[in-house]
């Protein structure tokens, strides 16, 4: 009873005028990514920008990306050459300007790529409303992982209008600067021109490979690229440490419940591919927009849960994903799933805040990883959905 109650009102919530305005939502949110840049800059605690912007310095003076820097920054530079092109604009600006014009460009880009999505504008703006939340922590990161999300539905949308070209550019710029952008191969069965798809695949790896060489040497570019993979290999060593504001993750979750950092990420990794994989078998269902669009939250989602580096700023790329999952659900909603989505943003969204009191952030959610449990829960219903849901039946969801 309490969970029908609960259902309704979500429900009628989310059917108000004002919340289904996108002049409200957009705005809404370009002013939270403004006053989250402010907020950084007037605590000067900007050192991911730091790290961002010297991207470009450093590529340009021919500097190693991946060493460190204690006189610019603290931590390491993860991020790909071809970031350097991608943040310079913003690098060359004063520290003020720059970070405040990121910020705004974070937020634009994923709702500019929310809108594309093929839903009706009601969904959309119900996905704008339930991550708002999850942007703002995402945004006080000053972290690009609103982009990366941004470029991963992207690369979908373009697959669904049939652009090929663009959406394998996305797939290939999400690989060249965090390496996450390769899930957008995820939906190369639904292209309908594989061979210019492949094509356009390479063309992309060359075109992006060697720009970053306009602005530095081609000896540099290649050095770089492989310390790079050194470094990368180096830090999924450090995130599964059981103090590490990293791993959240499902093997983060097992191996801090345990108090065990020895155990391995690959018997997690082949079950979760396994489960994705199977995803794939029911072929009938590609002509069906609703499955492709389940796909593409499972894809988010996965991305995220399965990754030792995830940490609470890249969960507005799994949180996308939840509220796709939720809104292309058939009426009525059944309440197990608005619980599952309660339980999301309760523990998953609102765990950074000053909402959840400190004793359970400090001793349970934090130390053993939950903010990714009810992704991992979310994730696993989308996966059973797929493989038994017959998605014509869901057509009357979406466009």
């Amino acid at each position: 009873m309490i969970l029908n109650s609960i259902n309704k009102k979500i429900t009628s919530f989310l059917n108000l005028s004002f919340f289904n305005n996108r002049f409200i939502i957009i705005p809404l949110w370009m002013i939270i990514a403004l006053i989250a840049g402010l907020i950084k800059i007037d605590i000067n605690d900007i050192n991911n920008y730091k790290i961002f912007k010297n991207v470009f310095f450093h590529t340009i003076d021919e500097l190693p990306l991946y060493k460190e820097y204690p006189l610019e920054y603290f931590d390491h530079n993860h991020y790909g050459p071809i970031f350097s092109l991608l943040i310079a604009p913003f690098a060359v600006l004063p520290d003020y300007l720059g970070i405040s014009l990121w910020s705004l460009f974070n937020a634009g880009v994923l709702a500019w790529a929310i809108t594309q999505l093929p839903l009706k504008s009601s969904q959309i703006n119900a996905i704008l409303w339930i991550c708002l939340h999850e942007l703002l922590t995402t945004l006080l990161g000053l972290q690009f992982n609103p982009i990366m999300t941004a470029i991963i539905i992207l690369s979908f949308v373009y697959i669904e209008k049939g652009k090929d070209f663009w959406s394998a550019f996305f797939i290939i710029l999400g690989v060249f600067v965090k390496l996450y952008g390769i899930v957008g191969l995820a939906f190369f069965f639904f292209s309908k021109n594989k061979i210019k798809f492949i094509l356009s695949l390479l063309f992309w790896s060359f075109a992006l490979f060697t720009l970053p060489m306009l602005i530095s040497s081609p000896e540099y570019i290649i050095q770089t690229y492989q310390e790079w993979f050194a470094r990368l290999v180096e830090k999924n060593n450090e995130n599964t440490g059981l103090n590490s504001y990293q791993d959240i993750s499902l093997m983060g979750v097992v191996r801090r419940f345990f108090q065990d950092s020895s155990i391995p990420n690959l018997p997690f990794l082949i079950s979760g591919v396994f489960l994705f994989g199977l995803q794939y078998l029911r072929i009938k269902e590609y002509k069906e927009q609703t499955y492709r669009l389940m796909l593409l939250a499972s894809v988010l989602i996965f991305t995220v849960i399965f990754s030792s580096g995830s940490e609470s700023p890249t969960y507005i790329i799994a949180f996308v994903g939840v509220a796709i999952w939720f809104v292309i659900q058939p009426k009525p909603i059944s309440n197990f799933y608005v619980a599952l989505l309660i339980f999301a943003f309760l523990l998953t969204s609102l765990s950074p805040s000053d909402l959840i009191p400190k004793y359970l952030k400090d001793n349970y959610i934090r130390p053993y990883a939950l903010k990714a449990l009810p992704c991992v829960l979310i994730w696993l219903a989308i996966v059973y959905e797929m493989l038994i849901n017959k998605f014509k039946n869901y057509r009357s969801i979406t466009h």
